[in-house]
């Protein structure tokens, strides 16, 4: 395999689904070219090393990318059937790198097929990124095999999801109701968002750090940011208002 573009950056079916290309596969069979979108250069990485390996997996990985800039960048510049796409990123996020690609997701003959990697669950996240032109959604538990699978299928046009997550997307799009505004949830970021939900779960802030790539001082100071913003004193009333809005 030749080296993978990179533009200074780190990325990461749906769980269950059979391999698409089996182990060992000769000359013969398919292939799907990847460029992996996430800030994590460890998680890149890793995905890389997962599924990369082409003559076993067919999956060849042309480029990478870390923000959304350096996306849209390496996405226009190797143009892959399938690209693997971290919801948050710097820059404007995963939403942002949809808009800013639509043309080629539009290409009758070339088209560029996006398939959402994130630790996140959330339910705005998951529709967000469906609503920006995305064919599916897995989180980062996924395995190898299955995330293979998924590609896959995504170059072939179906729509992948985890699990839980399909019922997000269905009850969203069956819903002429536009989602409610929440003032107060808009004034996080989203990285806030991801520590704030883990938090009210329980996590500890090591456990946090290590789920989301990032030390354990920037965990505490999103929870600082987050407490800031939202007027509250501690992780217990945090907890409670995330409840209350069922984030967690």
């Amino acid at each position: 395999m030749s080296d993978p573009t990179e533009a200074n950056g780190t990325a990461g079916g749906a769980e269950g689904a059979e391999p698409a290309v089996p182990a060992g596969g000769g000359a013969g069979e398919r292939r799907v070219r990847v460029v992996l979108v996430d800030d994590h250069r460890m998680f890149r990485t890793g995905v890389q090393a997962e599924i990369g390996r082409t003559d076993e997996t067919g999956v060849e990985v042309v480029g990478e990318a870390a923000d959304v800039d350096q996306a849209v960048t390496v996405i226009t510049a190797t143009r892959p059937e399938v690209v693997l796409l971290d919801v948050h990123l710097p820059g404007g996020g995963g939403v942002e790198v949809l808009r800013r690609c639509a043309a080629l997701m539009a290409d009758s003959e070339r088209p560029v097929r996006f398939l959402a990697l994130s630790v996140s669950d959330a339910a705005e996240d998951v529709i967000g990124v469906i609503r920006g032109g995305a064919r599916g959604y897995v989180t980062k538990t996924i395995t190898g095999t299955d995330l293979v699978a998924s590609v896959f299928r995504v170059q072939e046009g179906d729509a992948v999801f985890s699990p839980r997550l399909a019922g997000f997307v269905l009850d969203a799009f069956a819903s002429t109701d536009a989602p409610p505004v929440d003032e107060d949830l808009d004034r996080l970021t989203q990285r806030e968002r991801e520590v704030l939900r883990l938090i009210a779960r329980g996590y500890a802030y090591k456990e946090i750090a290590k789920q989301l790539f990032i030390s354990v001082k920037t965990v505490e100071s999103h929870v600082s940011a987050v407490l800031r913003k939202l007027q509250l004193s501690n992780r217990h009333e945090l907890t409670r208002w995330a409840t209350a809005r069922r984030l967690v």
